[in-house]
């Protein structure tokens, strides 16, 4: 559903998000107006809906999914800190990008962000998820790592975030990610961002 706005009338992140924190780093970012992408990813996350979205690199889909889940954990303040966000990425590449993004827009928040991929030593991934991570952006076989020798939990997740789907299937991950929410709860939003659809990605 595409929300069509009257004529002259531009939308602000004012009206999308109310976390006064989150709005100062969107100013920070030099952001004024949200995408198109942002205008209604942003209300149906807030809302607690699966959403799958068609996005390009450069729509700004990041900010589409990281805004309304750092709002939703800063105004929740959970008091034990686990992970209840993971943001799967296919490349270790994207996964910096992503974790750049949220440490960004979470800059005057409390919340504090961890990232997983391969090629690098594990120690100081576990280091950096133990001292507290309520968000995790990993690529599959790294996170699967740390799931299996108990470094990662994910029964406290609340939101699943699947970013470039299209890419992850392309690459062969399809084995990993059935792995993974194995692993998931199944009461959990579900967030799913590729440039293509097709049946694999249904």
């Amino acid at each position: 559903m595409r929300a069509i706005l009257p004529s002259g009338h531009s939308m602000t992140f004012l009206s999308l998000i109310s976390n006064k924190k989150l709005l100062k780093a969107v100013a920070d970012s030099g952001y004024h107006n949200p995408t198109p992408i942002q205008q209604q990813a942003i209300p149906a996350i807030l809302a607690g809906s699966d959403v799958m979205a068609g996005a390009q690199t450069g729509t700004g889909k990041t900010a589409a999914f990281a805004l309304p889940l750092l709002s939703k954990l800063d105004d929740n303040n959970y008091q034990i800190k686990k992970i209840r966000v993971l943001v799967l990425t296919p490349t270790r590449e994207l996964a910096l990008q992503v974790y750049k993004s949220f440490e960004d827009y979470g800059n005057y928040t409390h919340i504090k962000m961890a990232i997983a991929y391969g090629g690098v030593s594990i120690k100081p991934q576990v280091k950096q998820i133990n001292s507290g991570a309520e968000v995790l952006i990993a690529t599959p076989g790294r996170l699967l790592d740390h799931i299996e020798n108990g470094s990662v939990s994910l029964q406290d997740l609340q939101c699943l975030v699947f970013d470039e789907a299209d890419r992850m299937l392309d690459m062969g991950f399809q084995a990993e990610i059935n792995n993974i929410l194995k692993h998931a709860p199944k009461k959990r939003q579900t967030l799913l961002f590729s440039a293509t659809f097709d049946d694999a990605i249904v």
